[in-house]
């Protein structure tokens, strides 16, 4: 596997190593031991699929607060997305900044989202699937999210929305907690 770190911390984007042969090719898609030795979390709780039957679908931006923090490993199994990452953690030197990358089926790719960050996707065809593999299991108490629009990010999606839930679409505007008495800080 090769691991591209990028600008928010500890976030990657993995691709495979492929070996290829007359049959076609194999290669390794996660692994516990190169994943802890780059500093994320190798544990798999739970595992997940999206189908999306229309371009411009947007799911997101969801996460789960703690005790329930979870890491996921995103991939496009068929169609592509643009998938978005914003960063929540209080103590993170690129907090409130958010990044995008985009997944295909023929990119082989996946993106690692560490605890702490909030994840989105828009699609850019028809009939979409994206897999998804979390650090923990779902846990409805610990769900939250931020609107796919919210001013204080200022994510730009590449095609209109066409498809959103009531939930997505209707979460209030973020606002930073307080910490130790000094303003949050604003996104570059």
């Amino acid at each position: 596997m090769i691991f591209t770190e990028l600008v928010l911390a500890g976030a990657f984007l993995l691709r495979w190593e492929r070996r290829e042969d007359e049959r076609g090719f194999f290669a390794r898609t996660w692994c516990q031991a190169e994943a802890a030795a780059h500093g994320l979390n190798p544990r798999v709780a739970q595992a997940n699929v999206s189908f999306n039957v229309a371009a411009g679908t947007v799911r997101g931006m969801h996460y789960q607060a703690a005790p329930h923090a979870e890491a996921k490993l995103v991939r496009c199994t068929t169609g592509s997305i643009h998938d978005v990452i914003v960063d929540l953690r209080p103590d993170s030197p690129t907090r409130g900044q958010h990044c995008a990358v985009r997944l295909t089926s023929s990119s082989h790719a996946s993106l690692y989202i560490p605890e702490g960050l909030a994840h989105g996707f828009q699609t850019l065809e028809p009939n979409t699937e994206v897999a998804y593999q979390m650090s923990e299991p779902y846990a409805p108490a610990s769900a939250r999210g931020i609107r796919w629009d919210d001013p204080l990010f200022g994510i730009r999606w590449p095609l209109p929305v066409t498809v959103i839930s009531d939930r997505d679409r209707t979460y209030p505007d973020f606002s930073w907690p307080e910490e130790a008495g000094r303003p949050a800080p604003r996104p570059r």
